[in-house]
């Protein structure tokens, strides 16, 4: 039998169900069929690149690296172990995550009633004493400030509160929590690792421990 050059053999273009292919196992010259190729194949860490198409939602893989594989709604499966780079994850539904930082090009948005805030463990809460001009210290985003035992009165006092989580470009929301007489409030001063919080009673002069909300909204000059 002479030998024919592969060059010289007829290129095929598809794989029919009854080709075979020839192949030596252990000194015999067998066939291998179609079937046997590509059916239910087990193949032993392989390297992937981009996959254009199929469906892979049943493999189990152990040692397979994906270059930057571009994933759709992923419904099953465990990726908590991957350190993904460079990865597009189309409209994924993520359930409870945790992270360290986010960063968005467009709006992160809410469409449920719990809207967007800070978690359990964000804030805190400080008493002030000796008067309602003493400084407070609390060092968190958001938090409850309980003023000093006084009698309300129409005349604007202030007194500073020291949280080093501010920056001089964040925003301070405030708001009255509680108390029989009704507040003014305002933020001043702003700058790094202080606000400074003025009040003032509508009109009501009852002694009690009014409680103001505050909350830092991060923010940027440019």
């Amino acid at each position: 039998m002479s030998t024919v050059a592969i060059s010289a053999l007829p290129v095929g273009t598809v794989i029919n169900a009854a080709d075979v292919l020839p192949y030596v196992q252990a000194g015999t010259t067998k066939q291998i069929s179609k079937t046997l190729l590509f059916t239910s194949p087990t193949m032993v860490t392989p390297i992937l690149g981009t996959v254009a198409s199929g469906n892979i939602s049943a493999c189990t893989s152990t040692g397979m690296v994906l270059t930057a594989p571009v994933l759709g709604t992923v419904a099953s499966g465990n990726i908590s172990a991957c350190t993904s780079t460079g990865m597009v994850l189309t409209t994924p539904a993520i359930g409870a995550a945790t992270g360290t930082s986010l960063t968005a090009t467009g709006a992160i948005v809410s469409t449920g009633t719990a809207g967007v805030g800070y978690a359990t463990g964000a804030g805190g809460a400080v008493t002030q004493i000796t008067s309602r001009t003493t400084g407070v210290t609390l060092n968190k985003t958001t938090g409850a400030i309980t003023l000093f035992s006084a009698a309300g009165t129409t005349v604007a006092a202030t007194f500073t509160v020291t949280n080093s989580t501010v920056a001089a470009t964040d925003v301070i929301i405030l708001n009255q929590k509680s108390g029989t007489d009704l507040y003014d409030l305002m933020v001043t001063a702003v700058a790094a690792g202080s606000f400074n919080i003025t009040f003032r009673t509508t009109g009501g002069t009852t002694t009690e421990t009014p409680v103001f909300n505050f909350a830092v909204i991060k923010a940027v000059a440019a």
